[in-house]
């Protein structure tokens, strides 16, 4: 088995030609995952897809490759929940018919968000029902879906706490966009709280993965810190909710 830490140096080498440098973190791939050459025909496959477009609510992550999905569920009318950086200011609602026509490419931009979109408690997001379909990026991901982020963890506590609350589930389809050089088909130790992906879309394929593993469920508070918890409000929300905090 692969180290994932070792794939994901070796990924983020290779990235260095195809990634489209952040504004405030650069190459900094430890820090941000970063939109790509190519990332508009990724995104065309997701879009093609009956779990986008028959999506009523859909979760998204910040990360700048989502970028374009974004920028396609606001002309299609679609709502969705999107987290802020790192989770540290919880998560954001985008509602459909509230960014004016021609605004749709500012509003996918993470400043764009913050102007449209409004921010959600996790009791806010409970509230508007289940999600349908997820979309993320990834440092890395194997052919059998196995994805890995930054190294921080960050969208298997989003998962975690939705499948908590019951607004996602073994069966909600996970989308992710990656460049081909992000794609790999090395075996890796599954820990955990990996987050299975179903469907992998690149510049040049789209893969649908068949699942050899079941995803997890809520949140290990066993292995996160209080500062951790300390540190993300939505974390803070469910461990009142769940009389840990």
């Amino acid at each position: 088995m692969s180290s994932s830490r070792l794939i994901r140096q070796r990924i983020w080498d290779r990235l260095k030609d195809a990634a489209k440098a952040d504004t405030r973190l650069h190459l900094d791939f430890a820090e941000v995952i970063p939109d790509f050459k190519g990332s508009g025909e990724a995104t065309d496959r997701i879009v093609a897809q009956d779990a986008f477009r028959n999506s009523r609510l859909a979760f998204v992550t910040p990360d700048n490759s989502m970028t374009e999905l974004r920028q396609r569920m606001i002309e299609a009318g679609i709502p969705f929940v999107m987290s802020t950086y790192n989770i540290r200011r919880g998560f954001l609602y985008l509602e459909p018919d509230v960014v004016p026509e021609g605004a749709a490419l500012y509003a996918s931009w993470l400043d764009g968000m913050e102007h449209f979109a409004r921010p959600v408690s996790l009791e806010d997001i409970a509230a508007l029902g289940r999600f349908d379909f997820a979309a993320t990026g990834a440092s890395a991901v194997t052919t059998e879906g196995i994805r890995f982020g930054k190294g921080h963890i960050y969208f298997d506590l989003e998962w975690g706490m939705f499948t908590d609350l019951g607004l996602m589930e073994e069966t909600t389809p996970v989308a992710a966009i990656v460049h081909d050089v992000q794609v790999v088909d090395e075996k890796i130790m599954v820990s955990e709280t990996d987050i299975a992906i179903d469907m992998i879309a690149t510049p040049t394929r789209l893969v649908h993965v068949e699942r050899q593993t079941r995803r997890p469920r809520g949140i290990r508070w066993d292995l996160i810190s209080k500062d951790r918890i300390s540190e993300i409000p939505p974390l803070q929300e469910l461990a009142r909710m769940r009389g840990i905090a």
